[in-house]
C-alpha cells in the first residue's frame, strides 16, 4: 500500500470531503423544506395534495438514486424545451443536477418519516393544546410539529447517513467527491485499492460524526422517553 500518495494527494481528498458534505446538508436541507409540508399533508389526508404527494413518494423511493441522476443529467438535455428554458443554465451543471436530485429524493424519504411521526403523535397532546384555547395552526407549530420532530430523530438520523452514502452516485457525472477523488488518485497513479481505501475510511469517519451528533441530539430531546418507558410496562394489563 502507498499511503505516501494519499498524503501528496490530501488537498484532493479535502474537497471532496468538502464537495460530499456540501451535496449532503443542501440536499437534506432542502429535502427538509419539501418534506416538512408534505408529510403534513399526508397526515392530514389533504384531498388533492395526498395523491399527488404520494405519487412523487412512490416515484422516488421506488427508483434507484443513480437512476434519477441519469435521468435528469442526462434525460432532460434531450429536450428542447429545457434546453431553451430559463432553467437550462442550472440544468446543464452536472453539480445542480446532483443537488436536485439528492434533494427530491431525500424530501420523499423525510416526507413518509414525518408523516409516520404526525400520524403516531398522542391525541392527548393536541387536545391538551386546544383545551389551552391554542388555534389549530398554534397547536400544530406550537405542539404537533415540535412533538413529532423530536420523536423522528432517530429515523432522520438514518435518512442522514443514507444521503451520505448515497452521495457516492455524483462522482459518476463528473463531480470530485470523495468517491470522485479516490477513483482520481487511482487512474492517476495506476493503483487499485488507495483510492477506494481512503474514501472508504473518510466516508466511516463522516458517518461516526452523524451518528455521534444525533445521538446527542435524542439523548437531549428524547431522555424524557427512557423515564415513561419503563413505567408503562409495569402497568397492569387492563390499565394500558
Amino acid at each position: 500500500m502507498k499511503w505516501d500518495l494519499v498524503l501528496e494527494n490530501w488537498e484532493l481528498f479535502a474537497n471532496g470531503v468538502w464537495m460530499t458534505l456540501q451535496l449532503t446538508l443542501l440536499a437534506l436541507a432542502i429535502g427538509f423544506c419539501i418534506a416538512l409540508p408534505c408529510g403534513l399533508a399526508r397526515a392530514r389526508r389533504v384531498p388533492i395534495l395526498n395523491r399527488a404527494i404520494v405519487a412523487y413518494v412512490y416515484l422516488f423511493r421506488g427508483t434507484p438514486l443513480l437512476v434519477q441522476l441519469y435521468l435528469v443529467y442526462y434525460g432532460l438535455s434531450q429536450f428542447d424545451v429545457v434546453r431553451d428554458s430559463f432553467a437550462w443554465p442550472i440544468l446543464r451543471e452536472a453539480y445542480w443536477c446532483a443537488l436536485i436530485t439528492f434533494a427530491l429524493n431525500s424530501g420523499a424519504y423525510a416526507t413518509e418519516i414525518i408523516r409516520g411521526a404526525v400520524e403516531t403523535t398522542p391525541e392527548g397532546e393536541i387536545e391538551a393544546g386546544l383545551a389551552l384555547g391554542l388555534t389549530k395552526f398554534q397547536v400544530t407549530r406550537l405542539v404537533l410539529l415540535p412533538s413529532a420532530l423530536r420523536r423522528a430523530l432517530p429515523q432522520y438520523g438514518n435518512e442522514v447517513v443514507f444521503m451520505m452514502h448515497g452521495s457516492v452516485v455524483a462522482s459518476v457525472i463528473t463531480i470530485q467527491d470523495i468517491l470522485g477523488a479516490g477513483r482520481t488518485l487511482n487512474a492517476k497513479y495506476y493503483v487499485a485499492y488507495e483510492g477506494f481505501l481512503t474514501a472508504a475510511l473518510l466516508y466511516m469517519a463522516l458517518t461516526f460524526v452523524f451518528v455521534m451528533a444525533f445521538r446527542g441530539l435524542e439523548s437531549r430531546y428524547l431522555k424524557h422517553l427512557d423515564i415513561e418507558l419503563p413505567k408503562r410496562r409495569l402497568l397492569p394489563a387492563a390499565m394500558r
